[in-house]
């Protein structure tokens, strides 16, 4: 029996390797050594972006590219953005709770752009929980709320498997994109982030046209 999975997985990876071969984009992106299960609604193509909110160049590719492609993607695109964790011993988890805060508290377009703009514009230390809620002060939220919900298990939840998606997407640094579960790319892979859109909506389509 074991023989026969070990076939499958191996018949399996073999199909994605051939679909990978000869699209165009040949060294652009890679495929996932163990394709990752995705949360998107039934027919939605998931385009999950991991990032850190210290990270000028994500703040660069949100700022300058993200943004103005979230307006416009199709309908049956299904984006999430998820802070990276390390491990548990991730010197940037604070800032990855507050990117969770912010979406329990249903301020999360309010405070997104700001929160990058108070780290790399106005050069702010954001990285503490102290830090962080008089920031979120700032946009109406109270002390008390702010850390009931920081301390939450639901936050602690998202966190831990932000952690372990994290890991099985196998990324070495942010931003990094992963598409439905399968693809990985970066900005290295594609040569630039102008390239790297390209790309993404070169897999999105593929995607999309294999369902």
């Amino acid at each position: 029996m074991r023989i026969y999975i070990k076939l499958f997985f191996i018949c399996l990876f073999m199909m994605f390797q051939s679909s990978y071969a000869g699209d165009g984009y040949e060294g652009k992106y890679e495929l996932l050594t163990t394709p990752q299960t995705t949360n998107a609604p039934a027919g939605k193509i998931e385009v999950v972006e991991l990032f850190w909110y210290t990270c000028p160049h994500c703040y660069q590719f949100d700022k300058k590219h993200l943004k103005n492609w979230k307006k416009n993607k199709p309908e049956y695109v299904h984006f999430v953005h998820m802070p990276a964790v390390f491990g548990n011993n991730d010197r940037r988890i604070p800032l990855a709770k507050a990117y969770y805060v912010a979406e329990a508290l249903q301020i999360l377009d309010k405070i997104n752009t700001p929160l990058f703009k108070a780290i790399h514009d106005d050069k702010h230390d954001l990285n503490s929980k102290e830090a962080l809620q008089r920031m979120f002060s700032k946009y109406g939220v109270d002390e008390k709320d702010f850390s009931k919900t920081y301390d939450s298990f639901w936050v602690e939840t998202q966190i831990k498997r932000a952690k372990a998606m994290t890991a099985g997407y196998e990324i070495q640094g942010v931003p990094a994109v992963i598409i439905n579960g399968k693809y990985r790319l970066t900005s290295e892979m594609a040569k630039g982030y102008t390239e790297m859109m390209k790309v993404l909506d070169h897999l999105i389509e593929k995607e999309h046209s294999a369902k």
